[in-house]
């Protein structure tokens, strides 16, 4: 939506100028009048008709000075056109007229004389404005108190909102008084032909439309207008004729300003800056900053333009978790941007960080001292705050707060809380900020983490001695126990180390999940190590489906395993569902679909190609037909069980597949008990759940 139109070259002589029209609101004419004086605007136009002059009978209000302003009246927001106010200043002219026989008529007289002087007076005054093709009259009337009757003194003036006119014209305005007492005061004015600029929103580009006239030339200048320092010019053309400027949304802040001037020697140069209040360039300005490292202990806000925020020192632990803001030691200070700023630190630490805010919020947040300074330590940092009396308090800065020494809070510091208060003691920890109010020191942990190592190494060295002593004392049985496992080794009876297979199903139905519960248990016999939601529930539970998935799935494919689809009615429908809207509503699906959860992540696989090789389709006979799943997931094999179990079990095992006759054996098994399951899963009625079909008829439906 456009913002407010600004004018951008009134033609008065050879000096162009450039103004920002006052926007009016109001569609309908209006009247106001200085403070102690009441004004009245009669309702519609009145006629044009002077009359003759009238002697005047006593003070009267008359016209004495004519002043014009242009302005915007808009009727709606990109519905504005030029409309002229008017200013009539107004004098008292003429005095009140003493009697003739004072004497005559004594008392009586003054008390008459007295009574007009006090009162106010009143005027009805026309304004009569003419400018091609438009010709108006409109009648105000003007009260004045007593109080500001004084023959030959100004009064105030009366202002008319307003008159439209048309640019490029002549106008004309004359004023005076019903009746009327003086010559009509009057005013000729040319209207000029005003170039505009208009600043509009066009998706997301801002555009500057300049309608400049063929014959004029001018120069056009965006600059930041910085509140320290010049100006910084960003872009500078000389233009003739209309033009339109088209910038990007990211490019403005709010001291993005415009200059212009027409290209002759010594003109003027006017500015606008009209993204003072966008919400956009706000933002973007907060984008653009950047804190500058300058030494270990100063930095520097660079923006284009001033900035209402806030700076103050953080403590990053090695662990992560939030930077915890040193205060009240150290508090929030105001920042001016683009100039070097310092805290009254004695050490620098990698592990202090500057924290800016504006209104509240957290900005920016830099820890770039490690850069000159190492990486984080494990150190902790102690806040030593100092009382009268010589009195003081330490505690040790942590995630959960701020802990006291010595405490017996379960914390690290809470445990280790003699030990640092030896350290400080000691001269171990190193002081990085000091005065009245506190201090701050940052204590090394490295060595006990040493000294819990070399505890765990001993406990290992320990362990070690007594199984290889244990080992020596049972030596035959160990030469038993290594030839069983020789033999175990060459028969091949090492299942557990098969290659890995992730089953991913719909659970439609119960009898559905006996199925599947089937060829998982017989796919273990290959041997293949399977993982399936049905055997890690109370995992699936505590993690949510996909956490799991996405765990399960990962380490699948990191050791070169296999993802199987397993393809129902019900995994149909979901799929179907997911290609249309990639965002389901949450809760649609049970807590133990990992089917539902996993597309997420199954989806891109098969949308950037990398489906073949890591993933393998199939279906159950007669429950549903390959051709019925999506084409997008038969990229890769789709397989018919138990059909078509061979090539199956083939493309699980890849290359290190078993030898023939084993594995004819194996599938004869997995055939009859997945005929079983299958017929008993036809044999027994179920109940569908919503949005899902089961029965041999499905395939044909989907």
């Amino acid at each position: 939506m456009p913002v407010p139109w600004f004018l951008l070259s009134l033609a008065l002589g050879r000096s162009p100028v450039v103004f920002s029209l006052e926007r009016l609101v109001e569609p309908q004419d209006t009247a106001y009048c200085s403070p102690g004086l009441s004004c009245h605007l009669w309702d519609g136009d009145t006629l044009c008709l002077p009359g003759s002059i009238v002697p005047v009978p006593g003070p009267v209000l008359v016209p004495t000075h004519l002043q014009t302003e242009l302005v915007l009246r808009c009727h709606q927001e990109t519905d504005c056109g030029i409309c002229v106010r008017v200013a009539v200043h107004l004098a008292v002219h003429g005095h009140w007229e003493e009697p003739e026989d004072e004497e005559t008529l004594g008392g009586a007289a003054d008390q008459e004389l007295e009574e007009p002087r006090n009162a106010s007076l009143q005027a009805q005054v026309v304004l009569s404005f003419q400018a091609y093709p438009t010709t108006r009259c409109v009648l105000l009337e003007v009260q004045v108190p007593a109080a500001l009757v004084q023959p030959g003194q100004s009064v105030g003036s009366v202002v008319f909102d307003c008159f439209e006119a048309a640019l490029g014209g002549e106008m004309r305005i004359w004023s005076y008084t019903q009746p009327r007492y003086q010559k009509e005061l009057n005013l000729t004015q040319q209207l000029p032909a005003l170039p505009w600029l208009d600043v509009s929103t066009y998706g997301d580009d801002v555009r500057l439309v300049l309608n400049v006239s063929e014959e004029q030339r001018f120069g056009l200048s965006l600059y930041w207008n910085q509140v320290q320092g010049s100006p910084k010019p960003w872009w500078n053309r000389n233009l003739t004729g209309p033009q339109t400027i088209t910038l990007n949304h990211t490019d403005l802040v709010p001291c993005l300003c415009i200059q212009v001037w027409p290209l002759e020697p010594d003109s003027v140069r006017t500015d606008i800056c009209p993204f003072k209040e966008d919400p956009r360039a706000h933002r973007n300005l907060w984008h653009a900053a950047r804190l500058r490292l300058l030494s270990p202990r100063s930095w520097r806000l660079e923006a284009p333009c001033s900035l209402h925020a806030e700076a103050g020192l953080c403590w990053q632990a090695l662990g992560g978790g939030p930077c915890q803001p040193l205060v009240p030691l150290l508090p929030w200070e105001n920042v001016t941007v683009n100039e070097a700023r310092e805290f009254p630190l004695l050490k620098g630490h990698p592990n202090l960080c500057v924290q800016v805010s504006s209104w509240e919020k957290l900005q920016l947040q830099e820890c770039f001292w490690a850069d000159s300074l190492g990486p984080l330590k494990d150190d902790v940092l102690l806040v030593e705050t100092r009382r009268p009396h010589d009195s003081r308090s330490l505690c040790a800065l942590e995630p959960s707060g701020c802990t006291s020494l010595p405490s017996r809070a379960s914390t690290r510091a809470a445990h280790l809380g003699e030990q640092l208060l030896l350290d400080l003691q000691s001269g171990q920890c190193l002081q990085l900020w000091d005065d009245d109010l506190g201090a701050l020191w940052a204590c090394p942990m490295d060595k006990y983490i040493h000294k819990r190592w070399a505890l765990v190494w001993l406990a290992c060295l320990l362990f070690t001695a007594v199984l290889f002593l244990l080992l020596l004392l049972k030596k035959d049985h160990v030469k038993g126990w290594l030839r069983l496992l020789k033999q175990d080794v060459r028969s091949g009876a090492a299942t557990t180390r098969g290659r890995a297979t992730l089953l991913l199903y719909s659970a439609d139905d119960a009898g559905f999940e006996r199925l599947v519960g089937v060829l998982a248990s017989a796919l273990c016999q290959l041997p293949l190590r399977v993982a399936v939601d049905l055997w890690s529930r109370r995992e699936l539970s505590a993690q949510g489906p996909l956490a799991w998935f996405h765990a399960q799935r990962l380490q699948t494919l990191q050791e070169g395993g296999m993802v199987v689809l397993l393809f129902s009615p019900g995994a149909v429908a979901l799929c179907s569902e997911w290609l249309q809207d990639p965002a389901p509503a949450p809760g649609a699906h049970g807590p133990h679909d990992a089917f539902a959860a996993s597309l997420s992540c199954v989806l891109p696989d098969f949308l950037q190609g990398r489906a073949p090789g890591r993933y393998v389709g199939a279906c159950f006979d007669r429950l549903l037909h390959p051709d019925a799943v999506p084409a997008l997931f038969r990229t890769v094999p789709v397989f018919s069980l138990p059909s078509q179990l061979p090539d199956f079990l083939g493309a699980l095992q890849g290359p290190c597949a078993r030898r023939p006759r084993r594995l004819g054996e194996t599938v004869e098994q997995v055939s009859r008990a997945l005929q079983q399951a299958l017929d008993s899963c036809f044999q027994t009625p179920r109940a569908p759940g919503p949005g899902r079909t089961m029965g041999p008829e499905a395939g044909d439906q989907t």
